[in-house]
């Protein structure tokens, strides 16, 4: 029996996705930016998926630049902010960002900016206070995710918004992990740029985008053809792009229905792991996304009882899983996110995260459970080797 739990990681391509991949690569494979009939064909497949995407957030469609995934969308939205200024001013993100935000900052601290990064409590929420009493005159940008990645915690994306929106300050939200999974409408959400991804919302890997509220002005990444409003030069990658516009819509449509099964399943794998002692669910259980389980062994003997020897023993027996601590240099090093919320170095190497998709059944969530629990059961200090 397979299982796949790592949804939040990547998630497969629906069919309806791949039917207009195809659509496009056999008959619509022209460079949109050519005026003639065959670039013109594949630019309306373009602007027919920035509608779609558009649509899904409720934001207007040329308020919609394409990228070639979050990553992109992220450092498009923090570095084409800190471009606009010729001298280091202030930036404020929290300390459980995705790396995807938190290197562009670091690499912004290296060239002069002042960083601030807002301490989380032990469930991973940014106080709203500590935003206010970060704010300075020379703060231009904050950005703070809005669904955490590793743990699933929700922030107050709305009350950080507010602060920022009422202090002139542009704000920021890595939305990658909430946009089709929780209802977002930018007109009311007082954010000023959002990313997402094409292939967290079984759309193809290679395609993103960037909110950009009306009015916002960005420095561009990339010098060329101009092309996305000149924010994004590059011919885009139009099948990849129309994976993005049909998944988009399907996620649109499929949202008040498939949200809450996801959490339905969420809560009864939380509940079947419950009574395993030492597994502590980490992250908000409140304010969490709808498809996200995540745990840490509290009293892990270190490296030798890690969460990536969990992924590997759980991979052994079908089941996909990931874990928060990361392999450098033939050594484990605990997640930064878990040390950011308070936890032990031992327990930040022994998190791991099962997150949840459209084929995920109630069989599937039982078997995990119960294989998991013979897994813990089985492993032993004396029997384990550090994960290189």
């Amino acid at each position: 029996m397979q299982v796949y739990l790592d949804y939040s990681a990547t998630t497969p391509t629906r069919k309806e996705a791949i039917a207009v991949m195809q659509a496009v690569l056999t008959q619509q494979w022209g460079n949109p930016s050519s005026l003639h009939e065959w670039g013109q064909r594949a630019a309306t497949v373009v602007e027919q998926a920035r509608m779609q995407v558009a649509g899904l957030i409720n934001a207007p469609a040329e308020s919609i630049v394409f990228t070639s995934g979050g990553t992109e969308a992220d450092n498009l939205a923090i570095m084409g902010v800190a471009r606009l200024y010729t001298k280091p001013q202030h930036i404020i993100i929290s300390s459980i960002e995705h790396s995807a935000v938190a290197e562009p900052a670091r690499l912004l601290e290296q060239w002069g900016w002042e960083v601030t990064r807002l301490r989380v409590d032990s469930k991973g929420r940014v106080n709203p206070l500590d935003l206010k009493a970060a704010l300075q005159d020379n703060t231009v940008l904050v950005s703070v995710i809005y669904g955490q990645n590793e743990v699933g915690t929700v922030q107050p994306i709305a009350e950080l918004g507010n602060i920022a929106r009422n202090a002139g300050v542009l704000f920021h939200t890595d939305a990658v992990q909430v946009v089709g999974r929780l209802p977002i409408n930018v007109q009311t959400l007082p954010v000023d740029l959002l990313s997402i991804s094409s292939h967290k919302i079984y759309g193809s890997q290679g395609a993103g985008a960037l909110y950009v509220r009306p009015g916002v002005e960005l420095v561009p990444l990339l010098g060329g053809g101009g092309q996305e409003k000149r924010l994004r030069s590059g011919t885009q990658a139009v099948p990849a792009i129309a994976s993005f516009g049909v998944a988009a819509e399907l996620a649109g449509k499929e949202m008040a229905t498939e949200t809450p099964r996801l959490m339905q399943l969420r809560d009864r794998l939380f509940s079947q792991l419950a009574d395993i002692p030492g597994l502590i669910p980490t992250g908000d259980l409140i304010h969490r996304l709808p498809h996200h389980v995540s745990f840490c062994l509290e009293h892990a003997d270190g490296e030798k009882l890690s969460g990536r020897t969990l992924v590997r023993e759980l991979n052994r027996a079908g089941i996909g899983i990931s874990a928060g601590a990361a392999c450098n240099s033939g050594k484990l090093s605990p997640s930064p996110i878990l040390l950011a919320m308070g936890y032990s170095d031992k327990a930040a190497l022994a998190g791991v995260r099962m997150t949840l998709g459209r084929d995920t059944t109630q069989a599937d969530i039982d078997w995990v459970a119960m294989v998991f629990k013979q897994i813990l059961q089985r492993l032993s200090p004396v029997e384990l080797v550090v994960i290189s």
